[in-house]
């Protein structure tokens, strides 16, 4: 099982390879596109970031890297990953 952790310390176990989607708007983070358009569900990698899945086209595109994430376009593929929004 992975691990989702904010900064504040709230956990969320999700199984290997699961879109961090779904726990991350749990844990607070705020979405409106959902598919990498719009930027707000920008995240900040605090820790694991060799965790999650390489960035895809639409993060390059708004110049984002290894720490500084779009929520929906990662997965978690193990381990754990401590976040910040």
């Amino acid at each position: 099982m992975a691990k989702v952790i904010s900064k504040s310390g709230k956990i969320v176990e999700v199984e290997d390879g699961s879109e961090l989607r779904d726990p991350a708007e749990f844990l607070g983070v705020k979405f409106s596109c959902r598919n990498g358009l719009c930027g707000t569900c920008m995240i900040d990698v605090l820790e694991g970031e060799e965790n999650l899945s390489p960035l895809t086209e639409a993060e390059k595109v708004l110049k984002r890297d290894e720490k500084n994430r779009l929520a929906c376009q990662c997965q978690i593929q193990k381990g754990e990953v401590k976040i910040d929004f």
